[in-house]
C-alpha cells in the first residue's frame, strides 16, 4: 500500500518547522485475488446519475453530464438521469427508488455533500446504506487534498451499498467529479459491482 510522505523543508521565520506532504500516485502491485476478481467484473454496468441541486436544470448540469460523459466513454450505461432538489424528502425516497439491482448497478450522485445547512445528501445517504465503504471517501479526501489542500476536508462524500446496489456521492463541482470520475470510481466500478453481488 501506497501511504503519503512526511518531507522537512525548512523553518518557517526561523519559530517553527515546515513539512510537505506528498501522495505518491504510482499504484502498488495488485494481488493477485483482485487481478482475478476485476476479470470476472462486467466490463459495462448500469448506472443511474443524479444531481443534487436546488437550482440545476438538465441543461445546466455540467456536473451531471461529465458523469454522464465519462461513464459512457468507459463502455457503461446510463440507466437513468435526474435532478433533485437538495431535501431528504426527495433524496431518499428517489434514490430507494433508483437502488434496484433488476434495473441499476450503481447509483452515482453529485451535490449537497458540505457543511451548508442546505447539504443533506451525507446524512441521507448514509442513513439508507445497509454497508458502508469509508475508504470511497478517504480516497477521495486524499486526492482532493492534493488539489486545493485543507479545503478538501469540508467534503463528505460517502459510498457504500444499499441493495446490493454501489452507491457513491460526490461534490457538485465539474472539478471534483473529474477527480472522483477519473480517479476513483470509472476504474474501479466494475470491481465494486462485483463485489456488492457476491
Amino acid at each position: 500500500m501506497t501511504l503519503p510522505m512526511l518531507y522537512y523543508t525548512g523553518w518557517a521565520s526561523g519559530k517553527s518547522p515546515l513539512f510537505s506532504v506528498v501522495f505518491p500516485t504510482v499504484v502498488s502491485h495488485m494481488s493477485e485475488s483482485t487481478q482475478q476478481h476485476r476479470c470476472e467484473s462486467p466490463k459495462s454496468v448500469r448506472c443511474a446519475v443524479v444531481t443534487i441541486s436546488d437550482t440545476r436544470t438538465l441543461e445546466t448540469d455540467r456536473g451531471g453530464e461529465l458523469i454522464v460523459k465519462l461513464l459512457m466513454e468507459a463502455g457503461n450505461q446510463v440507466s437513468s438521469r435526474h435532478i433533485a432538489r437538495d431535501d431528504p424528502r426527495e433524496i431518499e425516497p428517489l434514490v430507494l427508488k433508483l437502488a434496484d439491482p433488476a434495473t441499476t448497478d450503481a447509483v452515482l450522485l453529485t451535490g449537497g455533500t458540505g457543511i451548508a445547512a442546505r447539504d443533506r445528501t451525507f446524512e441521507t445517504v448514509s442513513g439508507l446504506l445497509t454497508k458502508a465503504m469509508p475508504g470511497y471517501g478517504e480516497l477521495f479526501r486524499m486526492l482532493s487534498y492534493t488539489d486545493i489542500g485543507p479545503a478538501a476536508m469540508l467534503s463528505r462524500a460517502v459510498g457504500g451499498v444499499l441493495n446490493n446496489v454501489i452507491v457513491l456521492t460526490m461534490p457538485g463541482s465539474v472539478a471534483a467529479v473529474q477527480l472522483a470520475m477519473e480517479k476513483l470510481i470509472v476504474p474501479e466500478i466494475g470491481h465494486l459491482v462485483y463485489e456488492a453481488r457476491k
